[in-house]
Parts: C-alpha cells; structure tokens; sequence
C-alpha cells in the first residue's frame, strides 16, 4: 500500500459534522446527477450511488425526492461543479470542489478566506500534477468474503487497492474513470455498497510541525464552513502518520 493510501486511511473527516450542512451537499449532488443522467436511479448509475450515500447520511427520502426534482423546475438555481485550488500556509496545496449557482460569489468567498488566513489562491488545473482522483466505494463487508480474491477479481476494474476499514465494511480505491465499471459489477454480484465518492489523493504529504498544522486546520475549517463547498482535499501530512 502507497503513502498516499495510508494517508487517505489516516485522515478524520471533520467537515460535515453539521448535519444541515451534509444534507445541502448531498442535495445539490443529487440534483446535478439528476440533470445530467435523468431522475430513474435504475438507469442513472451516478444518482444511484448518491441516494445511497444520502441513505447512509440518514438523510430522509422527501429531502432526496425535492433535490431530484429541483433538478427538472424552471427556475431551479442551475449549479455547477467548479474546482479551486491554491496554497495554505507553508506550502500545503488545496484542491477545493464545490457546487455553486453563483462563480462570483464563490470565488471571492474562497479568495477572502485564502487571504484572511495566509494563503494564495491559484489557477485551476495548477495542482492536477501533485494528486491523483480515485473512485472510492464502501461495500458490506460478508462473513464468507475473501479479500485476495475479491481484490484480484477487480484488479481487471480498474481496482488497485482494497482493505477492510473495519468488521463490517471493505474500502476498494479504483481509477477514476473505472467507478461505472466497478460499480456495474458489484451491484451485479448483490454486493451491498455502503456510499461512493470521488477523492483527490496527494502523491506525497508534506510534514508540518504541530503549531503550523494548526494554522493550515484553521484555513481549512474556514473554507469547509462555506455552503457552496463540497470537498477539500490538502497533503499535509497526518499526526496519525508519525
């Protein structure tokens, strides 16, 4: 397993602990992947694997009814993936996505707080070379399950990592291009997929001292409060790593 996979497993999540918030993401992700792929989940495979996600989030199936459907009214907010990126103090890169109705508002949002906590904001596509976007799925983990046999099963998927997180559910990292592919076949075998989701995975971390770490949380909990933000995505290196 690679640096950038034990990173990624050693990360904790704090984004998200607002369940409003969570609810707001899973929403305009719904309804993107509504407008994109049409609003049957049985013949939209990306919607599929969101309302599953909203499942898992505990978010109630009227929320997920209305975002589908917010996606087909005429005068819906029309939004729009759009990726940011620049630096954190001490040189850590951010990639950030987000889902907004509204660029100007959110690229000067995303620049204040760049600015307000001592970083820069870039150009899109400057960070493309420092990570690697990987398709992620959390399937059920069975008492029968054979991981080495799973895992060299899927490897022809497009698949090249898969762990169990825990008892009950195994973590399989895929190509980015490959989660149709991956997704097609363990839904055809019954496999239980828990959620899915896109992650930028940095091909190295950079080690800050416990004090600069903090400075960079600061920048980054700022920027993962705003509403239009769905991901943020750093290499700094993990104190769980050390």
């Amino acid at each position: 397993m690679g640096r950038a996979f034990e990173y990624r497993k050693a990360r904790k999540f704090k984004r998200w602990g607002n369940m409003a918030r969570v609810f707001t993401r899973l929403g305009k992700e719904i309804t993107m992947a509504a407008k994109t792929g049409g609003a049957d989940p049985d013949n939209n495979p990306r919607l599929r694997l969101l309302i599953q996600n909203a499942r898992s989030e505990n978010m109630p199936k009227d929320n997920v009814d209305r975002a589908i459907k917010r996606a087909f009214e005429k005068d819906t907010s029309d939004y729009k993936e759009i990726v940011y990126e620049g630096y954190a103090p001490h040189g850590i890169a951010l990639v950030i996505e987000t889902a907004t109705d509204n660029h100007q508002r959110t690229v000067a949002n995303i620049r204040s707080y760049f600015n307000k906590f001592g970083g820069s904001l870039g150009t899109q596509g400057m960070l493309d070379f420092m990570f690697v976007r990987k398709s992620v799925f959390r399937i059920a983990a069975t008492p029968d399950m054979d991981l080495e046999t799973l895992e060299l099963e899927l490897i022809d998927y497009g698949v090249d990592e898969l762990y169990a997180e825990d008892d009950e559910t195994i973590v399989i990292y895929a190509d980015f291009q490959s989660f149709g592919a991956v997704q097609k076949y363990l839904e055809d075998r019954k496999y239980e997929i828990k959620n899915f989701q896109f992650e930028r995975i940095p091909n190295d971390t950079k080690e800050l001292s416990a004090e600069q770490r903090a400075e960079v949380d600061k920048l980054i909990e700022k920027i993962e409060e705003d509403e239009d933000v769905t991901n943020v995505f750093h290499n700094m290196k993990e104190p769980e790593e050390e």
